[in-house]
């Protein structure tokens, strides 16, 4: 689940391995990148973590953050 805290919705996914979460965030980034709307996020070894907000909405958390989660959940 999404936390949302500090201006941002948070989460962290693990997998059974890097390659896998590497694999993961490829397909992320294909979908950020039609969306314009790209995440910040970290990857150690089998984790990867998201914060995500909207930068030109004064960095806070809006309807572009809501959907990329849903769409991060979908492919994760």
């Amino acid at each position: 689940m999404w936390k949302e805290e500090d201006n941002k919705l948070k989460k962290t996914f693990e997998f059974d391995d890097f390659i896998t979460a590497f694999g993961f965030m490829s397909k992320v980034a294909i979908v950020a990148e039609k969306m314009n709307h790209h995440p910040n996020w970290s990857n150690v070894y089998n984790s990867v973590s998201f914060e995500l907000n909207t930068h030109d909405a004064g960095d806070k958390v809006t309807d572009k953050d809501r959907k990329l989660a849903e769409e991060i959940d979908k492919l994760a």
